[in-house]
């Protein structure tokens, strides 16, 4: 019995486009969802070092919900590279801010940091609000 291993273009041209609506879903369980699809795990060809994956698009993702007191424990960190630029916020801070980059760090924490993994990341889109751009696509809609 052979393995099948996909090429490149074998896999860019099976791709599809999915929607995933954030709302009162547990971060981590969504994160570790997008995650598997992006890496293109759901799929029978899944080659470990080709990017089959599919798109994810993440909309209402102020929505989301967390467990415990992570919302008030949890922080995000940033450093302006000069001494003393280190700033920090709480979750519930970014979420009124930046709803989607909370989604996205935690999807990337469980992509693969590689040429690979940046390559893969670059097919989630994550909204705010209930609309996207990206409706010339004809995503999906997937219930996670």
């Amino acid at each position: 019995m052979k393995t099948l291993s996909l090429s490149y273009e074998e896999a860019k041209n099976g791709r599809e486009w999915w929607v995933v609506d954030a709302t009162d879903k547990t971060l981590g369980r969504l994160a570790s969802e997008i995650a598997h699809i992006l890496r293109g795990k759901h799929k029978p060809t899944f080659t470990p070092h080709v990017d089959c994956g599919d798109f994810v698009i993440v909309v209402n993702c102020e929505k989301f919900h967390v467990t415990g007191n992570r919302l008030d424990e949890k922080r995000y960190y940033r450093h302006s590279r000069y001494p003393g630029g280190l700033k920090s916020r709480t979750m519930r801070e970014q979420r009124e801010r930046q709803p989607q980059k909370i989604i996205f760090e935690a999807v990337k924490g469980m992509i693969p940091k590689t040429r690979l993994g940046r390559a893969q990341m670059k097919k989630l889109k994550v909204y705010a609000g209930p609309e996207h751009p990206h409706k010339a696509q004809k995503p999906k809609a997937m219930e996670l």
